[in-house]
């Protein structure tokens, strides 16, 4: 019969009316309360698709016959508003069978405490490690870490368990760190009585900060050089040279582009591949200077001016769009996921589901982007703009521009004419330019007046105002996003450090220590505390430097184990007790194929020779860039590049004829090699180090070897080449 009620009763007054007055009251029975509709169905004496909610000895039937009995009385304007929200008797270890009871405390705006415990909803954050009831009793199922989340009303309360294993572990496994990032690692894994994994080899760490720091391969040259290498710190000294390669930039300017969605608009695009060309050279530049992240992001939210000049208004022309108003655009979402990590579109419409955020806080955010005005050009005609100003105040000085144009014109038309004519259209201009100054005047007025979002579900305006809920001072006529700024990039914002730490942790590491990582609220916390605390020390304390969290990752033991696992932590997803082995991504997978076979791909619009890694717009035919899920940057949402595994992928590696192409081609490397190396050992090795940065282990060399003397050699040396690219 569409009746609904608000999620977690976000809109009261909503819910009021459909409890109350909707279809002629029939839910409430005021004369025999106990009879009330409402009640029939919710313990089940009347049969509904919702089944039973409670009993009729249950606290809650109790309460609600109480309030029919007094009349179902509204809530009263000025009431108390919940303040804070806590949950007693987490925080502990415990083992597996074991419970434990919790209880919820709520304090209010009056200072008033009480136990909400019966009226709270519980949820596992992972129900194979923990189980909890509505009653709040908490069960250990099996070894691990994870936390229960209580809900009630707009506030969300997390309480953090650890369940050991049962099982003695040398401690001299968790004791050498290489730096400061593997004490709060190693102090979780000996918690967890987690044992960690050996140390990778030189093959595999050269191969793995390879492709993680720069998205290429080693060649065979430096591959050998560096095996070869005797020096103690020889991995360091790898770490520190990568990040001098032009590769980096190439690689990271790629990354930056995906998280701020620099595209071609699908429909009415504006910039052209030039724009989108220019906002990549650009983000180049402040890779290649090492921008500090803080500044960066400053000159990205606070951008004004045309495509041709600040490129970086690129992000707002994609994310605005052809909306006139921007608060109610992909911007303000957009935003807030990429910068802080957070997902905050789904408040746009009712209350964030699993956490604090409400529709309010949405649009108090939105209040921040009310100035953004665009001016949308096709490319051929002119350079799309963004301007200081709201819509209404864009619209005012747009007339009053139309105005003045007139009035030169009629003015010159004006010597022209005599008597009644001259007169009659004296007194046109002169009511256009009273006109024209009416509207300068009320721009000037709207500019001046306090910048204000109308929430669509009460009406009232609201005030730019950060998530967190804290004021902001702006100045008549400031850009309110410089406040914007001024909160987000505040060295005590975990939100804002926390987000580009976290992606770059999921980005070496193989997963978030918030997963997903652009999903940071208080209900879904790090799986390591004290690690997440350090990342972001680190982080704020180098002035926002993301080459000094990316070197600390690459210099730590944690990065340098071994993917191979051991029976006690090969079950371990979270912890990093050994190196998560990840598909390479899409451009990177299709530069080592064609480095390694020595056959460039060819794109069309772009010079022969450019790499994957370099290419600007995701808006280039590649049919294998897309099935191995490049990016296509229409939302701010990690999820857009995907490292699934597939099998339309792996016959495409094995049988597609692009690769055999490769492999097969005349000019390719194959090739060269067959007709410049006698020595079919020194071949072998040298296509083992083209592909796999190692060299041939001795039984692989003599099977090989075996094959080549019982065989046609170019077509076993095929078969070895497209067996090594598929390895």
């Amino acid at each position: 019969n569409n009746f609904k009620l608000s999620l977690r009763g976000f809109a009261p007054e909503q819910d009021y009316d459909r409890l109350i007055v909707e279809s002629f009251g029939r839910r409430m029975n005021h004369a025999a309360p106990e009879l009330s509709l409402v009640l029939a169905k919710a313990t089940a004496r009347i049969p509904h698709r919702g089944g039973e909610l409670f009993s009729k000895d249950s606290r809650a039937y109790r309460l609600l016959v109480t309030w029919i009995q007094a009349g179902t009385p509204n809530v009263r304007a000025g009431e108390p508003t919940l303040s804070n929200l806590e949950i007693l008797g987490g925080g502990r270890k415990m083992s597996a069978g074991q419970e434990q009871q919790l209880l919820v405390r709520a304090t209010f705006s009056d200072g008033n405490v009480r136990d909400v415990t019966w009226l709270t909803k519980f949820f596992s954050n992972d129900a194979s490690v923990l189980g909890v009831t509505e009653g709040a009793r908490v069960k250990a199922l099996r070894e691990g870490a994870s936390t229960v989340r209580a809900h009630f009303l707009d506030r969300v309360a997390v309480a953090a368990f650890t369940v050991p294993h049962h099982r003695a572990v040398d401690p001299a496994a968790y004791a050498r760190r290489q730096n400061v990032l593997d004490g709060p690692v190693f102090e979780k894994l000996a918690e967890l009585r987690i044992p960690p994994s050996a140390d990778c080899s030189d093959e595999e760490f050269l191969r793995r900060a390879f492709i993680d720091t720069i998205g290429t391969v080693p060649t065979a040259a430096e591959a050998a050089a560096i095996l070869d290498d005797r020096a103690a710190d020889k991995r360091a000294k790898l770490v520190d040279g990568l990040f001098g390669r032009p590769e980096f930039v190439d690689y990271w300017a790629q990354l930056l582009g995906d998280l701020l969605q620099n595209r071609k608009e699908r429909d009415h695009d504006v910039r052209g591949a030039k724009g989108v060309r220019n906002f990549n050279q650009w983000l180049r530049e402040q890779v290649a200077a090492n921008r500090p992240w803080n500044e960066l992001a400053r000159e990205v939210l606070t951008a004004t001016g045309d495509t041709s000049k600040s490129p970086q208004i690129g992000h707002f022309v994609v994310t605005v769009g052809e909306n006139r108003d921007a608060p109610k655009s992909d911007v303000v979402a957009s935003v807030a996921q990429s910068f802080l990590g957070t997902r905050i579109l789904c408040a746009k419409c009712h209350n964030h589901p699993d956490e604090k955020y409400t529709q309010d806080d949405y649009y108090h955010f939105a209040a921040f982007f009310s100035a953004v005005s665009m001016e949308r050009h096709k490319p051929e005609k002119a350079a799309t703009s963004l301007q200081v100003m709201t819509q209404r105040e864009q619209d005012e000085r747009k007339r009053a521009a139309d105005l003045e144009k007139q009035i030169a014109q009629q003015e010159i038309s004006l010597k022209d004419k005599v008597g009644d004519e001259q007169k009659k259209l004296q007194k046109l201009i002169d009511d256009k330019r009273k006109e024209m100054e009416g509207c300068r005047k009320r721009a000037d007025d709207i500019r001046k007046a306090p910048v204000k979002v109308s929430q669509p579900r009460t009406g009232i305006a609201l005030v730019p105002q950060p998530l967190d809920r804290s004021t902001v001072e702006l100045a008549p006529g400031e850009d309110p996003r410089k406040a914007l700024v001024d909160w987000m990039t505040s060295p005590t914002n975990e939100y804002f450090s926390g987000s580009i730490v976290n992606r770059l942790w999921k980005h070496f590491m193989g997963i978030g220590l918030v997963d997903p990582v652009d999903d940071l609220r208080s209900s879904n916390p790090p799986t390591n505390a004290a690690l997440w605390k350090t990342l972001n020390q680190e982080f704020v304390s180098s002035g926002f430097n993301l080459r000094h969290v990316m070197k600390l990752i690459l210099n730590s033991r944690a990065y340098q184990l071994s993917s191979a696992t051991r029976p006690e932590n090969e079950n371990d997803r979270r912890f990093v007790s050994h190196y998560a082995a990840k598909r390479i991504s899409a451009e990177v997978l299709l530069d080592a194929i064609s480095q390694a076979t020595g056959v460039p791909d060819a794109f069309p619009g772009y010079p022969v020779g450019i790499r994957a890694i370099q290419l600007p717009d995701p808006a280039v035919e590649s049919h294998f860039l897309k099935l191995f899920g490049q990016s296509d940057r229409v939302t701010a949402c990690a999820c857009e590049r995907h490292g699934d595994v597939t099998l339309p992928q792996l016959l495409h590696l094995q049988n597609g004829q692009g690769v055999v192409e490769k492999i097969t081609s005349t000019d390719g490397r194959l090739a060269r090699l067959m007709k410049d190396t006698a020595d079919d050992g020194k071949l072998i090795e040298t296509l083992f180090l083209t592909t796999l940065a190692r060299r041939p282990r001795e039984a692989e060399l003599k099977t090989v070897q075996r094959l080549l003397a019982d065989g046609d050699r170019t077509e076993t040396l095929r078969d070895l080449f497209w067996a090594l690219l598929n390895s």
